[in-house]
């Protein structure tokens, strides 16, 4: 008997808290209110998202392959711009890091060259300067926020980047015979993309 009573008991008290649940559920849906997305805004979120994704290179440069250019507009000079850092790509031009992220993507985009040939004038910039990468993905607006000096073995140069960045890397001092015991680091931010 008591057995009974305590089942009937138990039976009520879940009985009961499912009733009180389904009271505050109900409750809970009826306040939530239903966000209808207009046309044109859907169409904003997928260009953002698009844009987001944007560039996308299909394709990889190979090493030794031209596939940009740089422009600096303080010094109103342009440096073909090719995949690898080797001797014979850095004596036509600049050089591709090749395991840093490719112009415009996410991360950090590294360019190297010789301060005696195409980057002799890198002295020259200064914060807020632009930098202007084209590439078959489109146009690449850097804006200079840091100019440093490090040693040669100082590896943070190669740091992954939280946003698009662009590294401009060349040997320092400028003048100087033999091999230079420092590097000239230029860090910018992207501040500006056209699609090609």
């Amino acid at each position: 008997m008591k057995i009974k009573i305590l089942a009937a008991g138990l039976l009520l008290v879940g009985v009961s808290l499912t009733a009180v649940n389904t009271y505050y559920y109900l409750q809970g849906i009826s306040s939530v209110q239903q966000v209808k997305m207009e046309p044109s805004s859907s169409v904003q979120l997928a260009e953002v998202l698009s844009d987001k994704l944007w560039p996308k290179y299909e394709v990889k440069p190979s090493i030794g392959e031209k596939f940009g250019e740089l422009y600096i507009p303080r010094l109103e000079q342009l440096f073909p711009i090719y995949e690898g850092t080797g001797k014979e790509v850095l004596r036509t031009g600049v050089g591709h890091y090749i395991r840093s992220a490719l112009p415009g993507e996410e991360n950090n985009t590294i360019l190297s060259g010789h301060r005696d040939t195409v980057f002799r004038g890198l002295r020259h910039l200064k914060e807020d300067d632009e930098l202007i990468v084209t590439t078959m993905e489109g146009t690449f607006t850097y804006k200079i926020d840091r100019i440093r000096i490090v040693k040669s073995d100082d590896a943070t140069v190669m740091t992954p980047k939280p946003r698009a960045t662009l590294t401009v890397t060349t040997c320092y001092p400028f003048y100087f015979l033999g091999n230079a015991p420092e590097r000239y680091i230029i860090s910018a931010k992207l501040i500006n993309k056209q699609r090609a």
